[in-house]
């Protein structure tokens, strides 16, 4: 079982990492790109150094950019390592996916080769996952189309926890050296894409090589690469289109000249293409595919102006982010959901619950005389009631007004049915399953908990919560119920649970205890937490034994 914190972890991990992939991405240059990869391992990996190594015309690596240490910066960039010492190591110690970790028990080898290195001295470990000085670990970057042409090498040193990094730092720092190679790969597209425009801008003389050059890079680049016109009635129709445009989204170029980006671009996310700027505009969205289907790519313009007329059409770079788009919301469910019974965990419910109520507890709605008042009365009482004399809104008044569009959660009277709805919370704790537990192990435990998270994700609507808290304790929420109507869910689910369970061919019983307890504005997640619980372990023991029995 996970600890509780490891989900924090892992988000603040994630949102890390997400920040140093997207600096990536704002580097203007290929230095600068250079630098933000290594400024990345530092700040979004938890590492102390991180070098990248890249591979010269002639195969030989260069240290290309340090962060870290400055000593060591000054002391080794710009120096290169030979390309075979380099495959040496890349072919010795122990193979992590793509990463290659050397110990220092077989590292001590590679001292008094020519690849420039720096490190300190230190004890040796005291334990198995001890990092020592000097270990080494390195993230190999390879050109994207799908071959194995080595683009660098990314070394880290120190991790900041002092322990060689799990599978969890592993899988980071792999897909983080994956899209250091695309950023480094499309800085050098963006560079020959420039120096191609500077061209065709100060060096008529030379129209056709630098056209032909032009051509050739839009033509053959890996990525996708589009030119729309800009401005007029046809503003955005893509007038050009390269072979890797149309392999990514199926489409022949005779047909995407039909379209603009707007007709492609799923409807969700149609108002961040209307953002993005044309000149360094930069945007996250997905495009329709001739299947149906949308994938997420990233759209980067730059303007090709004409010197006389000014602007007149859009480059639109299209970069495939699916699977990293398919990482990160892989990454952000493990974060937010339980790892044995895919539930919601307790953040992801406190998360949920948080946005239902506000701080401000609900006060009765005004009547008819008073709304009139409000609206037709004096400056003083109007501005109560979160108006100005001006006609503007304000702000409302504590507790809310008549203005006030906030729709409170309240919860309904137990004594009297008067119509009111609320967002009921029901605690529920299984009964007899630390027995089950004890008697029949771990193994028959866990099939018995997936199975109730089962059956409690069945009896609710579309729009409830059913989370795991832990243990064997679960949490619905269920908006929009009265008193009588939260009652009646809670026998629907204990009746839900009761039935037997069969594991490995042996048929278990668990009961269950329900505490219904009621989101208010102005209580906080815990105080309604805490007071459904409360009500569970007064249910709990009021039902007698026998119906608390479970085997």
């Amino acid at each position: 079982m996970e600890a509780e914190s490891e989900p924090y972890v892992r988000l603040a991990t994630m949102r890390q990492l997400h920040q140093a992939v997207a600096d990536l991405n704002t580097a203007r240059s290929l230095a600068d790109t250079l630098q933000s990869v290594a400024d990345g391992i530092v700040a979004g990996l938890g590492y102390e150094l991180g070098c990248v190594n890249l591979v010269r015309p002639d195969g030989d690596l260069v240290i290309a950019a340090f962060a870290g240490n400055a000593a060591a910066e000054a002391l080794i960039t710009g120096r290169v390592g030979s390309r075979a010492s380099w495959e040496r190591r890349l072919s010795m110690g122990e193979a992590w996916d793509e990463l290659r970790f050397i110990p220092h028990t077989e590292g001590w080898v590679l001292l008094d080769d020519d690849v420039p290195q720096w490190h300190t001295e230190g004890p040796e470990p005291r334990f198995e996952d001890e990092w020592h000085p000097l270990d080494r670990l390195y993230a190999p970057m390879y050109a994207s189309g799908g071959g194995r042409d080595l683009l660098g090498v990314i070394s880290v040193d120190r991790p900041r926890n002092g322990r060689r990094p799990g599978a969890w730092g592993r899988e980071a720092l792999q897909m983080y050296a994956s899209q250091a190679a695309i950023a480094i790969s499309n800085a050098r597209l963006r560079a020959n894409m420039q120096r191609a425009l500077v061209r065709l801008e100060r060096e008529q003389q030379a129209l056709r090589a630098s056209e032909e050059s032009f051509r050739q890079a839009f033509e053959y680049a890996p990525s996708g690469m589009a030119i729309a016109e800009m401005g007029g009635d046809q503003h955005g129709r893509l007038l050009r289109t390269n072979d890797a445009l149309c392999r990514l989204l199926g489409r022949p170029a005779s047909v995407l000249r039909r379209y603009s980006f707007a007709d492609l671009v799923h409807p969700e996310d149609i108002g961040t293409l209307l953002r993005t700027s044309a000149e360094g505009g930069r945007a996250e969205l997905r495009l329709s595919r001739r299947d149906g289907t949308y994938l997420w790519v990233s759209l980067r313009n730059s303007v090709v102006a004409d010197a006389a007329d000014g602007p007149r059409f859009l480059l639109t770079h299209v970069e495939d982010i699916e699977e990293r788009k398919r990482h990160e919301l892989n990454l952000a469910h493990r974060a937010s959901h339980d790892a044995l019974t895919g539930l919601p965990n307790s953040a992801e419910l406190k998360a949920r619950l948080s946005a239902r109520i506000c701080e401000r507890p609900h006060t009765p709605a005004a009547t008819a005389i008073e709304a009139l008042d409000a609206a037709y009365g004096d400056v003083e009482s109007s501005l109560t009631h979160g108006y100005q004399a001006d006609g503007y809104e304000g702000e409302a008044a504590p507790g809310g007004g008549p203005f006030d569009h906030h729709v409170h959660a309240e919860a309904p009277d137990p004594e009297r049915d008067d119509g009111t709805k609320g967002l009921a919370v029901l605690f529920c704790d299984l009964d007899g399953f630390k027995s089950i537990n004890d008697r029949f192990g771990h193994h028959t435990g866990d099939a018995v908990l997936i199975e109730v998270a089962r059956r409690l994700s069945t009896c609710v609507r579309d729009g409830d919560t059913v989370a795991r808290l832990g243990g064997d304790e679960f949490v619905v929420l269920a908006d929009g119920l009265g008193a009588a109507d939260a009652a009646d869910l809670a026998v629907r689910l204990r009746n839900a649970i009761i039935p037997p369970i069969r594991v490995d061919g042996r048929a278990v019983r668990v009961g269950a205890s329900f505490g219904i307890g009621w989101a208010e504005c102005g209580m906080s997640v815990e105080e309604v937490l805490r007071s459904a619980d409360q009500r569970m372990y007064v249910e709990k023991r009021s039902r007698s034994k026998v119906h608390r029995r479970a085997g």
